[in-house]
């Protein structure tokens, strides 16, 4: 079973987010948007990709795509389900 904090880390590293940490990641805090952590689309394909890659996870549901990624936390849930 993955963590939030494992996730964010995942992210972190993947995305080559610099200056940030996964204490500065709130589990319900957006990960696209100017609301949240601010990633885009390129970002988004990356993280899909790292979804597969490290956790054996695709998204299948296109539709169900954004509510899958709005947090740390519902991706996740989306991993550990």
């Amino acid at each position: 079973m993955i963590t939030t904090t494992d996730l964010k880390n995942k992210i972190i590293d993947g995305l080559n987010l610099e200056d940030i940490t996964s204490d500065d990641i709130e589990d319900d805090m957006a990960l696209f948007g100017d609301d949240g952590l601010g990633l885009d689309s390129v970002d988004a394909i990356e993280l899909t990709l790292i979804l597969e890659k490290e956790f054996g996870v695709k998204i299948t549901n296109m539709a169900e795509a954004e509510s899958i990624f709005a947090s740390c936390s519902s991706l996740t849930t989306y991993i550990n389900g």
